[in-house]
């Protein structure tokens, strides 16, 4: 009973006045941790995370063990990590900011029937770029981001951030301009970056109609929960891509309808994904 007693007279004298701040600082704390956990998660963060751990995880022996050595060199070594790791993710910490300034306080002033617009007018700016370049079999490679974060496919390109708009998309799939041979990644509703390289399949069992622009479509969406959409140079037919599976022959009616209906709604959970989508400030 002695234990019993010492523990409930310690937590008697540090949460008896335990209260609504109490709550709210807790929640804070929690949504804090949670983002850290997501920005990990999705960058080279969870890589190195790991040998940071590692290195902990030696000096702590080395420290038990006495070697004055080791312990000198890991605890100076870990200090500049600290600036190393500063420089190492600026563009990701960068980012990360900026969806905060974004987002995080701007959003709660727009409606759902706002941001639902948002997402219309942005698919049919994509619909209507598609439908003239395919008249005029121009190839394109358009990738929307949902849940599964790309930003090593984003770094592999050109950063634009720009508004999506159905001359802009055409000027970069233009034949002469120096970005028209990638993908264009459109997050939180705005051209990310353009020229960027996906991932090709590796299924073999895939007609051999297929170019390099719907294998790579088909690659991406076999990694990540992506649409994609593809305009054949060759024939001049839309396709949509997800999930591994490739439709093809959209006009652009149909085209807006399949890409409103995927991203209203999350694959997995079935959920809303309007207000992500908005909140995500690159537009996320």
């Amino acid at each position: 009973m002695n234990g019993w007693d010492s523990f409930a007279g310690w937590f008697a004298a540090h949460y008896s006045s335990f209260g609504l701040k109490d709550v709210v600082d807790i929640l804070i704390v929690s949504f804090i941790v949670y983002e850290v956990i997501q920005f990990i998660r999705k960058s080279r963060a969870a890589q190195i995370l790991k040998g940071i751990l590692l290195l902990v995880v030696v000096l702590q022996l080395a420290q038990i063990l006495k070697f004055s050595a080791t312990t000198y060199l890991l605890s100076n070594g870990m200090q500049l990590g600290v600036v190393a790791i500063i420089v190492v993710f600026q563009p990701e910490l960068r980012s990360a900011l900026e969806q905060v300034g974004r987002s995080g306080f701007g959003t709660g002033f727009f409606s759902e029937s706002e941001q639902e617009e948002e997402l219309r007018a942005c698919i049919r700016e994509v619909a209507l770029a598609c439908e003239s370049m395919a008249s005029k079999k121009t190839g394109a490679l358009i990738v929307f981001e949902r849940e599964t974060g790309l930003r090593d496919i984003l770094n592999s390109g050109v950063m634009l951030d720009a508004k999506v708009s159905a001359d802009l998309i055409e000027s970069i799939f233009f034949t002469n301009n120096p970005l028209h041979d990638g993908a264009v990644v459109i997050r939180g509703l705005r051209i990310s970056a353009a020229s960027c390289i996906l991932p090709l399949t590796q299924n073999s069992n895939l007609s051999k109609e297929l170019g390099t622009r719907h294998r790579a479509a088909i690659g991406l969406s076999e990694i990540s929960d992506a649409l994609v959409v593809v305009v054949s140079e060759e024939t001049g037919k839309v396709s949509l891509v997800s999930e591994g599976l490739i439709r093809r022959g959209y006009r652009a009616d149909a085209l807006q309808e399949a890409l409103l209906s995927s991203l209203q709604q999350s694959p997995q959970q079935g959920t809303s994904l309007i207000k992500r989508l908005f909140d995500r400030g690159e537009k996320k």
